[in-house]
């Protein structure tokens, strides 16, 4: 006998359709086996000479970082999913975002690959800005978005995240999967600790972050784990002018450090 009865996995799927628009179906930006030095550095203890020359390697590769970096000026970094083509509504998003970036004149540094973060760097070159990509490095060639005026490349996670941080005045997080979660959460942290302060987490696309928002507020919150202030140190908006004003605050408060700007030194290769 058939049954006639509406499916409720059905309902559910064209909700989400309209919601939040056709799912992402974008290259998997960053999925694939690790190298095999950073795979091998996770599997426990090893030689003490092994152990020592990857210490080397890990330091060259934040060296090379650093030096890549230190004259680009105060940066955002903007998360967000590789999956999202240019037809999606946080890829335009995402683009208007980096342009309000530019207007403020910083750079807008990504993980230098498709989806968010080709449509936050390809708004800042649109807008004249200057656009940063960090990637990391696998088995398999990863083609760098090319909206991007410096592209580096990193061996370890921790490192590029370290970058990714280091020289941003804000974080602008658009819908994404678990890397962007985990973007998220270090930076959260990050500010919650009061290892940076003064830094804005902004959330764009409410609609995707509220359930996540909502899980804050009566789980965190309601036991005990987090501060009903710490809700506060993430903002959420859907306009990217609201964005650059929040960003525009930061960087206001951070007004010390931003005027502590590096100078190259000739004699070590440096340009600005």
């Amino acid at each position: 006998m058939q049954n006639d009865a509406p499916d409720p996995n059905a309902r559910r799927d064209d909700m989400l359709l309209t919601q939040f628009g056709p799912p992402a179906t974008g290259d998997a930006w960053g999925k694939g086996p690790s190298t095999d030095d950073a795979r091998r550095f996770l599997e426990g203890p090893q030689s003490r000479t092994a152990e020592f020359l990857r210490v080397c390697r890990i330091t060259a590769e934040l060296i090379r970082g650093f030096r890549s970096l230190h004259f680009v000026g105060p940066c955002v970094t903007v998360f967000g999913s590789a999956r999202f083509d240019e037809s999606h509504r946080y890829y335009q998003l995402a683009r208007d975002v980096g342009a309000q970036i530019a207007e403020l004149g910083l750079t807008t540094i990504t993980g230098g690959g498709p989806g968010i973060m080709e449509a936050a760097n390809r708004g800042a070159k649109e807008a004249g800005g200057k656009s940063i990509g960090c990637n990391i490095v696998l088995p398999h060639e990863q083609r760098a978005n090319p909206y991007v005026d410096r592209f580096i490349e990193f061996r370890y996670f921790f490192v590029r995240k370290v970058m990714l941080v280091k020289y941003s005045y804000g974080f602008v997080i658009l819908p994404g999967g678990f890397g962007t979660l985990d973007e998220l959460f270090e930076v959260a942290t990050l500010v919650q600790t009061r290892k940076v302060e003064n830094f804005p987490i902004i959330l764009m696309g409410s609609d995707f972050w509220e359930p996540l928002l909502e899980f804050f507020r009566r789980r965190l919150v309601a036991g005990g784990t987090i501060s009903p202030t710490d809700i506060n140190l993430i903002s959420v908006t859907d306009s990217p002018q609201e964005a650059r004003d929040i960003l525009r605050k930061g960087i206001e408060a951070s007004a010390d450090r931003a005027r502590a700007k590096p100078k190259g030194k000739w004699w070590l290769g440096e340009q600005r």
